[in-house]
């Protein structure tokens, strides 16, 4: 997959309208801090494109970015941001719900969890909310450059046991700093279109 041109499109707010798109969505989804800017960038082959930031719940927003005029890659709210407040939380969680539940163009939700760490019961939660949206996700595990090689096998399988995937659920390792992985997620996206 050759990405060749970049556009911010859409920004919605929690009492924005979601745009009426015509193009195929993938959406990304994690928690607050498990790397889903570095991901989208990663895969955009932009620096800072995507707002990345050291403090944890940046995106508040769902932001489409339109790539190649072919496909929108969605950057869905990171969840399990402590110091957002319960009422915030709960918008944040209906602005997703309402996003997954009534896109027409959504092909697949991608799910950021951390490699080295077993799911959070936050992980759980949306991955039980994907499935009930009627997707399986698939499951980005990030920060592949975090463990050594001879550890992957071990912690694939506790992400896998930890979410209680379904059999056949796509895993694909992924590192922001190396780009080990971005292949992968690129032919993964080419079969969906």
């Amino acid at each position: 997959m050759v990405i060749k041109t970049v556009n911010l499109e859409t920004v919605c707010g929690i009492t924005s309208k979601l745009p009426d798109n015509t193009l195929p969505e993938i959406a990304f989804a994690g928690k607050s801090n498990v790397g889903k800017s570095s991901l989208i960038n990663g895969l955009m082959n932009r620096k800072n494109y995507a707002r990345t930031s050291a403090q944890p719940g940046k995106t508040q927003t769902i932001n489409y970015y339109n790539i190649n005029d072919e496909l929108y890659f969605v950057d869905l709210p990171g969840y399990g941001y402590a110091n957002a407040s319960v009422e915030i939380k709960a918008k944040w969680g209906k602005m997703v719900e309402r996003y997954l539940r009534t896109s027409k163009q959504l092909k697949a939700v991608f799910l950021l969890i951390d490699i080295r760490h077993e799911p959070s019961a936050n992980d759980r939660q949306m991955y039980s909310w994907i499935l009930e949206s009627g997707f399986t996700p698939v499951i980005i595990a990030t920060k592949l450059d975090k463990i050594k090689r001879s550890q992957l096998d071990k912690q694939l399988k506790i992400l896998r046991e930890g979410l209680k995937a379904e059999k056949g659920s796509v895993l694909l390792p992924y590192s922001a700093l190396t780009k080990q992985g971005r292949e992968e997620i690129y032919d993964y996206i080419q079969t969906l279109l």
